[in-house]
């Protein structure tokens, strides 16, 4: 597959949507929407008593309040470690002692370029920052052995949270069958 033109039909703060011209591996041409977003993070807090903090947040997309982990989109200029760092102060209150990068996942490439950047947050300690200024959260504290049966009820339902705890299996003692 060839791009042959690209232009940007919509520009918000996160994203732009861009019109893409393509030829196709049997030459035909036809035309694409790709939403080009600004990379991410999703974290796994994990407390020294083996529980994670997740949040509960009204989700323009699902029409609902989704339990998550903790996440957000990377600032320009910012590593997806500062990011890190930084998102999982603003929305749990707590300062990570150790990060560990355990992969990348893409959230949607049939028409978004994200890459959601995974990390486990251990060591934590108190050391809140000002959550952004249309973010309404409340944090849930859960033992991580609960997080599969979570899911299987469907009180986890958002792909990055699925992908970061399906990574993250060994780590908090949860086979990736439980999951």
């Amino acid at each position: 597959m060839k791009i042959l033109s690209k232009t940007t039909v919509f520009d918000a703060k996160a994203f732009t949507v861009e019109k893409l011209h393509v030829r196709l591996p049997d030459e035909r041409e036809r035309d694409y929407s790709l939403v080009r977003h600004h990379d991410s993070v999703t974290v796994i807090p994990l407390d020294a008593e083996g529980n994670v903090l997740l949040v509960t947040q009204f989700r323009m997309g699902s029409e609902t309040v989704l339990l998550e982990l903790p996440a957000g989109v990377m600032n320009p200029g910012e590593t997806p470690l500062e990011c890190a760092l930084r998102e999982v102060r603003e929305e749990t209150g707590m300062a990570a002692g150790k990060m560990e990068h355990l992969g990348s996942a893409y959230l949607a490439p049939g028409y978004s370029s994200e890459l959601n950047h995974i990390f486990l947050a251990t060591d934590l300690s108190l050391s809140p920052l000002q959550m952004d200024d249309d973010e309404f959260l409340q944090t849930e504290k859960i033992p991580a052995a609960q997080l599969p049966q979570l899911a299987a009820q469907g009180r986890l339902q958002d792909s990055k949270s699925l992908a970061a705890l399906y990574l993250a299996g060994d780590r908090l003692q949860i086979g990736i069958t439980d999951i």
